[in-house]
Formats: C-alpha cells, structure tokens, sequence
C-alpha cells in the first residue's frame, strides 16, 4: 500500500502524519507531532440500537452524547462485528476477531494481537480501561497500567456477586470474573448496597484520571459500559422518566424516529424504513401493553443513566482544560438485541430479576435497518459512531457516510500519535494491520473504502465491496451454501431489495473474496492454537 502523509490544521496546531500501512513497517517519521499529543477517551456501549440516541432519532434523552455528535462528526455506516465479544476483539486488535482466535468463541486467549494499549503505550501514553471486556484474558496483562472491570460478559447491575444480608438473592447467568489489575475475583460482591455497574465504571474511570492528572503523559481510556445490555436494571428516579412515553405502543415510537431522522437531515430516501417486525400494539392485553412499555422505560433509563455518566466524564475533562484536546469516540458493539433471557422470581427490574428486551422493542431500536444482534444484515452490524475533538476535527458537526469498521480504530491511532506497529510483540508475530486510517475525515477530506470489508458471526456473514454488499445466514463451516442477498448500498442502504438474481458474476465474485478471506484468517489463529495455549505472562 503506497505511503501518504496528512496535513492536519487544527486550530495553532499543525500536523504532519503518516498514514498507517497495511504492512508491519511503522508508518513514516512525522516531519512534526503534535506538542501537545490528543488524550484519547474510546466509549463503547453494549446492545444500543442505532436509533436509540437523541442524536440518531430517538427520544430517550440523550444530550452528553448528541453534544459530542453536534460538535464532531456522526457516522451513519460504521460497523462493529454483530456480537459482543467479536467486536470487542476487533476493536482492541484492529484486527478481524478471527485473527486473533474470538471469531467463535471468547474462552481462547488472545493471538497474534497487539492491543490498542500496547501501541499507545509505545506512544507514550497513560493507557487505562474500565468496564467490560469478554475473554479470558487480562487487559492489565495486554498494555494497559489498570484494568478495572467486567473480565466477562453481562452481569447484574445491582450485585454481580453473592446475595448481600437483607437482599433478594441476585438473579445470575453465572458467576463471572471481576479484575483489578492482577487481582481477578470470581464473583465480585460489591461493598456498598447502592452500587450500579454504569456509575461505578465512571467512578473508577474518573479515580483513575485523577491520580494521573499531573502525568505529563497525554492519556488513553477505553471505557466499556455494559449498558443497555440485559438485564433490565435501572435506578427508580431514571425510570420514573419514562413509565409512560412508552404506552404509545411499538408504531407511534418507530414512526417518530423515522421522522426526526428525515428532519435531521442524517438519513435521506436511501435509507427507506425496513418492514415492522413488532406486534400489532393493540393486539396486546392491558397486562401485557404495561409489561412491555415497562421494559422499554427501563431500557431508557439505562440509556440515560448511560449519558449522565458520559456527561460526568466530559466534565470532567473541561474541569482541568482537557476537553478540547480529547479525541472521544462513541459506538455500540452491535445492534438492539432480540434475544430473551428471564432468571429470577422478582418483578422486572428487580435485582431478582434478569430481564430482557425482547424482539418487539428491538426492532424499533434498530431502526431503519433489518435484523438484529448477531445477524450480518445492518440492524446487526451498523452502530451510532461519533468523534469529537474540538483542537482537531476541521468540519464540526457534519454526517460521514464512509463505510467504517471496528478494525479501522487501530490505524487511526497509529496515525495520530505516530506510534510504530511492531512486527512482533510477547514472542508472536503480528500481523499487518487490517483497518484503514480515519485521520483523513478529521482534517474535512472525503474518504474512499480500500478494501472490502468481512464479517461473520454464527450463521451471519458478509461482505462489502465498493457499493455492493453481500450477505446471508449460513454457516461458512457447514457444506453448501445458503441463500445469498446482494444490495446495492448505494441507493438501498437498509437492505429492502435483493438483486442477487440480476447479477450472478458479482454474487460468484464476492463469493469467492468472502471464502478467500475466511480461509485466511481462521488459518491466522489455527496457526497459533495448534502449538497449544498461548501464555500472555
């Protein structure tokens, strides 16, 4: 891939970069790196639909995150990799989850991996993260100087550990593992009663930030929320909010959204509305329309109490003159989730309680897009993506349709900061970096996609090329084929009209770059897990 540098103006500051390469040479000296290097604030939230935000047509109130959205530029087809722990991995590496070993399960470590932590800490930089990860892996072992949170995946939001004296016993999936730097608890039962993982996860975030205010090192914080991710737990004053917007039903919710997304200009007539999916609202009994517009006031509230907490930390940051010179990104690890999940004898909502969404709700949520959670259809796969920087973003508040995905995070800060990627890291070659750089949006350039992009979870996968998208739910391991749909993105970017029939050579051709590639990275990881278990220590 030839070389490029950018010039970046950003205010009084002047950058000249190199932009990242797909090979495992470091990009090309800078002639000039920022004095005063970006700190890095990288959000992720679990389960968000794209129309769930104030900012991407929704009503749940949402103006921490819309204020990052108004003042940097919001992504209408960025994609993360259907299901959490894929995109998690893919977004840490920059590397597709095959690669490195999570493109079925997370219960492999980590191979062939440089983390997002590794390469900033060669940059220089503090590097923290709080929150989730799901994997067997410590981040405190993969580049980070602290690593509080959820190793696992979803846990209750009240006590993700023992039954507390006085309380219900919590309802639980299973015990999962906690990590505080090298210390892992399995389970976690938190001290104070009036514990929530969304507030805690800010309150490490923000202890963390503070005990290295006065570090002359610019910092990195990665900060996955488990939020909205079932079970349905909120706190009482949040959901109080929202009782009863939602017994409007499931149509009178979805065409609103549709509505405020034509009027904010963000979508257009290519972005036509899916066929409903949920039930007929009047179809339901008075006891079910309340059980169901309960669980979307919950799921509100989470969201809510997602963005106050966001708006702690920007805070925060304009408290000690940060604000301006922080890159924050925003994005979801994939769409609104249909799937149900009930534990527990408590009411909905109860910490005796796990709760799901459920389908009908979820539908809405991804709206205008088809499918859901774990499909490579849209509705899986695009999440609300924003940045924000105000030293650095030239053309604030405007709409980016470049087609980006999780693996591109990677190059981006390899570009920003001018940090090498190495060859090697903890004994294990890496390989090239997959992504493509984002820098070139930063400085108000147009962007065109390079390469094709892949996915696949379970039976969903896909790929885009160009305008074309193909996609199907077919296990890729199992013989034959299932029934390909093709798209063209340009002018039916929600997936209604299949012309696969019309044109078979470009079916046959993306066909065969989805099995080429499959077949290169499951070989990536197989490599590395053939000679046994890798040790991270």
């Amino acid at each position: 891939m030839p070389k490029a540098s950018l010039a970046l103006l950003t205010g009084s500051l002047l950058l000249t970069l190199g932009c990242a390469n797909s090979s495992n040479e470091p990009a090309p000296v800078a002639e000039k790196v920022l004095a005063a290097p970006p700190n890095i604030l990288l959000i992720l939230a679990d389960d968000l639909g794209w129309s769930d935000l104030g900012s991407y047509g929704g009503e749940i109130d949402t103006p921490h995150i819309d204020s990052l959205a108004a003042g940097g530029i919001r992504f209408t087809q960025f994609h993360n990799a259907a299901k959490c722990f894929p995109s998690r991995a893919a977004l840490l590496t920059g590397q597709y989850a095959h690669s490195v070993g999570a493109g079925k399960t997370f219960r492999n470590p980590l191979v062939n991996d440089i983390t997002l932590g590794d390469l900033l800490r060669r940059a220089g930089y503090r590097t923290l993260m709080v929150g989730k990860h799901h994997g067997v892996d410590n981040p405190y072992d993969l580049g980070f100087d602290h690593y509080w949170g959820l190793r696992s995946g979803a846990a209750n939001y009240f006590n993700p550990g023992q039954q507390r004296a006085g309380e219900p016993k919590p309802a639980q999936k299973r015990a999962r593992t906690w990590c505080f730097d090298s210390k892992c608890l399995r389970p976690f039962t938190p001290d104070d009663p009036d514990f929530y993982t969304t507030d805690s996860f800010t309150d490490w975030s923000l202890e963390l930030l503070q005990r290295y205010r006065r570090d002359d090192r610019p910092f990195f914080l990665y900060l996955a929320y488990t939020a909205p991710h079932d079970p349905l737990h909120a706190r009482a004053e949040d959901i109080g909010k929202y009782r009863e917007t939602y017994r409007a039903g499931y149509a009178a919710i979805a065409r609103a959204r549709y509505q405020r997304l034509l009027d904010s200009g963000l979508i257009d007539g290519s972005y036509a509305r899916s066929a409903p999916l949920y039930r007929d609202w009047a179809s339901l009994d008075a006891q079910q329309q309340d059980d169901q517009s309960l669980r979307m006031a919950i799921f509100a509230a989470m969201v809510d109490r997602l963005d106050q907490n966001i708006g702690r930390l920007l805070a925060y940051l304009k408290s000690i003159g940060q604000f301006d010179n922080t890159l924050v990104l925003f994005a979801s690890d994939n769409g609104s989730s249909a799937e149900i999940v009930d534990i527990g004898g408590g009411p909905v909502g109860a910490v005796d309680r796990w709760s799901s969404l459920g389908p009908d709700w979820a539908n809405v949520g991804n709206l205008p897009f088809r499918k859901f959670k774990n499909y490579s259809h849209q509705g899986g796969i695009n999440t609300p993506f924003i940045m924000h920087w105000p030293a650095g973003i030239k053309r604030p508040n405007h709409t980016s349709e470049f087609p980006g995905h999780f693996i591109d995070i990677m190059p981006t800060f390899a570009d920003l900061t001018n940090a090498s990627y190495p060859a090697r890291l903890r004994g294990e070659a890496i390989p090239p970096m997959e992504g493509q750089s984002l820098l070139p949006l930063l400085a108000g350039e147009a962007m065109t996609r390079h390469k094709p992009l892949f996915w696949q979870w379970s039976r969903g996968k896909a790929v885009l090329d160009g305008h074309w998208k193909l996609v199907a739910w077919d296990d890729p391991d199992s013989a034959g084929d299932g029934e390909y749909e093709l798209y063209d993105m340009r002018t039916d970017k929600t997936e209604l009209y299949n012309v696969a029939d019309r044109h078979p050579q470009i079916v046959g051709r993306l066909d065969t770059l989805f099995d080429n590639w499959y077949q290169r990275v499951t070989r990536l990881a197989e490599t590395v897990h053939s000679g046994g278990v890798k040790n991270h220590d």
